[in-house]
């Protein structure tokens, strides 16, 4: 696994690190999600909400997201689900590295299906490896990931992937009402997404499952104790 002897996150040394890491890795993620919406095809669906508030509401897709991902976070806390320090930095970084990238307008918009496909399908292949090493830093999941299984400990009689469908369902709803764009990338990304991201996964023998995500109390915990030694 990615840098191993940093994992546990038990120095400040190592969190800090770690944080580096997952903004980094976040920031990269951003530039993939960018490329999805340059595909032109139709957004992934979190991103046709965010564009659908960005539309509605003339703000900027990095605040937009910021908006929906603090809210998600808030619904992670009232269901006590694990909240890490990673996931504030996922919060923030994330929807404004998008638009940095929009801002430098480094990639022209594509103008037909047969250049949006492959454009959408790198963008996905960049937001997988980020995700490898944003939870190689063991500092929490996203606020969405942590919803969809907060959700599925909850509604067990369900399947996650019910779960997953019905949610994102309702997101890309509520994002094509606002005036998000939806379209073939749209179902691209919401059926793709998770087998290339195994597929990623798998190529680094990355199993994100024996991960134990740090939580926020237990990093306070490490500063803490180190403050007291000194």
């Amino acid at each position: 696994m990615l840098l191993t002897k940093y994992s546990k996150n038990d120095t400040i040394g190592a969190i800090c690190f770690n944080i580096l890491l997952a903004a980094f890795s976040l920031f990269l993620n951003g530039f993939g999600i960018y490329l999805t919406i340059r595909a032109n095809i139709g957004a992934a669906p979190w991103d046709v909400l965010n564009l659908g508030l960005s539309k509605t509401f003339g703000i900027l897709y990095g605040t937009a997201s910021i908006f929906v991902a603090v809210t998600i976070l808030a619904i992670d806390i009232i269901l006590r689900e694990p909240i890490g320090l990673a996931m504030f930095i996922d919060a923030v970084v994330v929807g404004k590295s998008v638009d940095y990238f929009n801002m430098l307008d480094l990639v022209p918009e594509s103008s037909s299906v047969f250049t949006g496909v492959p454009m959408l399908i790198f963008g996905l292949i960049v937001i997988a490896y980020t995700q490898y090493t944003y939870m190689a830093a063991s500092l929490g999941c996203g606020p969405r990931d942590t919803l969809l299984v907060g959700l599925a400990k909850r509604i067990k009689r369900v399947p996650i992937g019910a779960i997953s469908i019905a949610l994102l369902s309702t997101v890309t709803l509520t994002g094509f009402i606002l005036g998000g764009p939806v379209g073939i990338g749209t179902l691209i990304s919401a059926f793709c997404a998770g087998p290339i991201m195994d597929l990623a996964f798998r190529s680094v023998h990355f199993d994100a499952t024996s991960i134990r995500h740090q939580r926020l109390s237990e990093s306070f915990s490490v500063i803490g104790r180190k403050i007291n030694q000194d």
